[in-house]
């Protein structure tokens, strides 16, 4: 008799937990968008190198409401995905590239790494990079947010490349 005691409230508490969790998958949507970065000739060969920050509209106000969500209800933003494609020219590949961090911000005191690649692999026009697990609420919810990346150039560029960079943001909100 006192283990089924001791085991109700135990059993009461794993069904709140798990539907808890189903719950958020319900109020999860994510977001998604694209940007181009453009590395020129020129680049310094094995410096770390800034290439000129990007502003980005988020429309997240939009987005929230074809959600049936709004901006204060949302609880929790994470970079699900980073990929980074070569689109111009279409011959190249990344093994121009050493390393790339992308950094995002609302202003200039708040940038946080948003995703890193370390040791690009050579032979490929399309890579994943490791986003970080920094909450981005207040970016995503924001009017707009600045990107920026420093690249590790490995070899010397003998052309501009146009690199396309595919984002998704995993987005969750409160019920109320």
């Amino acid at each position: 008799m006192k283990k089924v005691l001791f085991l109700a409230p135990v059993l009461a508490l794993l069904v709140f937990l798990s539907s808890c969790d189903k719950i958020d998958k319900l109020l999860t949507f994510t977001i998604e968008d694209s940007q181009s970065v453009k590395i020129a000739t020129g680049f310094p060969v094995n410096v770390v190198t800034p290439v000129s920050p990007i502003t980005v509209p988020t429309r997240s106000d939009e987005k929230f409401k074809n959600e049936n969500t709004s901006a204060n209800l949302v609880k929790d933003v994470k970079l699900d995905r980073l990929t980074l494609t070569v689109t111009d020219p279409s011959s190249e590949n990344f093994d121009f590239l050493s390393s790339i961090s992308f950094y995002i911000s609302t202003d200039g005191n708040d940038r946080i790494l948003l995703a890193s690649q370390d040791n690009v692999p050579m032979g490929v026009n399309t890579i994943q990079l490791t986003p970080t697990t920094a909450k981005l609420d207040k970016y995503i919810k924001a009017s707009s947010y600045t990107l920026s990346t420093e690249a590790r150039i490995r070899k010397a560029i003998s052309r501009d490349i146009t690199i396309r960079a595919d984002s998704r943001f995993k987005v969750t909100a409160d019920p109320l």
